[in-house]
């Protein structure tokens, strides 16, 4: 039987706001975003979830968040519990975001293999958690600046992240000046070209070439052959619990060559022995592994 005071609390509006937001709606959507992409709403984060979904529930003129809970848990509601999940997950992301992670890549992976893949062989490397793109076209030109002819080689990157709107971004490649700010100017100039009429920034063909973006849940099926000479995983898995990182971390192990690279974000650690630092916040296995 329900305890009728914790009922009262859960029924008080949690957030003082334009719609009633009670407890119970957090833990809903807490519970929902826990299930589809296995990350981790704590009670602090309740004004953020508020401020997010108020938006959904304004532009489908809905009255209040339990009715939006109502319809998000419904089948007919599948399209916008994906948007919900869009709404909730952070996307930051820049061109070359911590720089040192690119140096890393040139002299750790890039330089090393650069003779074999000229030869014939097979680089691959993984932007786990893309977001609108800038990381893998990053890497693309990282690549490029090592091995120029990479794009008439087994060379390729894959792009990832649940959010099916921030993979669409990516495929675009269409930044503002803002965001184009970080790439260095003779990489701008190579691989960028300026619309006229816009003013944004289009990523070359060759750049374009390099990357295949897709959408994927790092909790859910991995639908990927093969390993990975080196994967980025930035600020991504700091939203999960620790035993969903464990997993994690032990699913990217099975993917990775024994000479590969994990790069994490600056907040973030690699809670799995058969790993060892390499760099700052770069993973390589430990022999054996």
């Amino acid at each position: 039987m329900t305890n009728p005071a914790r009922r009262a609390r859960e029924d008080e509006a949690l957030v003082q706001g334009e719609y009633h937001f009670t407890e119970a709606d957090f833990k809903a959507v807490a519970a929902m975003l826990h299930a589809d992409a296995g990350i981790h709403l704590p009670p602090a984060k309740a004004t953020l979830v508020y401020s997010r979904l108020a938006k959904r529930i304004r532009a489908l003129r809905l009255p209040d968040f339990a009715a939006y809970v109502a319809l998000v848990a419904t089948p007919e509601g599948a399209d916008e519990r994906i948007n919900m999940l869009a709404a909730l997950t952070t996307n930051v992301t820049r061109f070359f975001r911590e720089p040192h992670h690119f140096d890393l890549l040139r002299t750790q992976i890039l330089e090393p293999l650069a003779a074999s893949v000229k030869a014939g062989g097979r680089m691959r490397l993984w932007s786990a958690g893309c977001s609108t793109g800038q990381e893998p076209y990053s890497m693309a030109m990282t690549v490029l600046s090592v091995i120029p002819e990479a794009t008439r080689l087994d060379v390729k990157i894959l792009a990832t992240d649940i959010d099916p709107n921030v993979v669409q971004t990516g495929r675009r490649g269409v930044y503002t000046e803002d965001h184009v700010s970080p790439v260095p100017r003779e990489l701008r100039d190579r691989y960028l070209k300026r619309d006229r009429d816009s003013g944004d920034w289009m990523v070359s063909p060759e750049l374009r070439s390099l990357i295949t973006f897709n959408e994927l849940n790092l909790i859910g099926d991995w639908p990927i052959k093969g390993k990975f000479d080196a994967i980025f995983c930035r600020n991504v898995v700091i939203y999960f619990e620790e035993p969903t990182q464990e997993r994690i971390w032990g699913r990217y192990r099975q993917h990775m060559h024994p000479h590969a690279r994990l790069y994490i974000g600056h907040s973030e650690r690699v809670n799995d022995p058969n790993f060892e630092t390499d760099g700052l916040t770069t993973y390589k296995l430990k022999r054996g592994a």
